[in-house]
């Protein structure tokens, strides 16, 4: 081999082994606190949360078993997605409340979904709707659940497809997609077991 094609073949590893490395210092780098990664992780844990505490309010006020089944994978699935999500922020060496305000996160084609909005975050019911659903039972709790939970994941989806169009992390996108997609399909279920109670 002449000189210039062992200079060509060093130079070629040379370039290989850097871009490696380049690529493994991007992916184990974390998360920028202000990205749409770490802006999900604590605002999806915090719209998760209220869909447990509403979940657990409509479970002891139904007799319903449709109802309590559905309230209780409701409460089941969004702490484990909450508890992952509070996970990474430990791994990436990140507060859990972050200093911008909520919803900061999202990209200007996401954002205009929550314009005009006075909501912390999208979906999320008000104090007033959840001393409602507190106070009420049977059947009239189970109306104002399904229409809350209905509006609380419309909300969720946006916000996981706004999560899927910025995160950069593999595992935040992961989650957002099948957030959406599951809450997007269980808005169907919702809606149908709302009308049955019309």
């Amino acid at each position: 081999m002449s000189l210039r094609g062992v200079l060509a073949a060093v130079v070629g590893l040379l370039v290989g082994v850097l871009g490696t490395l380049w690529v493994t210092q991007v992916r184990s780098s974390p998360p920028s606190d202000f990205g749409a990664d770490a802006g999900f992780a604590r605002d999806m844990q915090t719209h998760h949360s209220q869909a447990v505490e509403m979940a657990l309010l409509v479970r002891d006020r139904t007799d319903d078993d449709e109802v309590r089944t559905l309230a209780y994978d409701i409460l089941t699935s969004q702490q484990q997605q909450a508890g992952q999500m509070y996970g990474w922020l430990v791994q990436w060496g990140l507060p859990q409340t972050g200093s911008r305000a909520p919803m900061a996160w999202v990209g200007a084609a996401h954002a205009t979904d929550h314009a005009g909005s006075n909501e912390p975050m999208p979906g999320m019911a008000t104090a007033g709707e959840l001393a409602e659903l507190q106070a009420a039972s049977g059947v009239a709790a189970e109306r104002l659940f399904l229409s809350l939970m209905i509006d609380h994941h419309t909300g969720g989806v946006a916000m996981a497809q706004a999560a899927v169009a910025d995160a950069r992390t593999p595992e935040v996108t992961s989650l957002a997609a099948a957030i959406a997609a599951s809450q997007a399909s269980e808005i169907e279920l919702l809606e149908q077991l709302l009308d049955a109670r019309s």
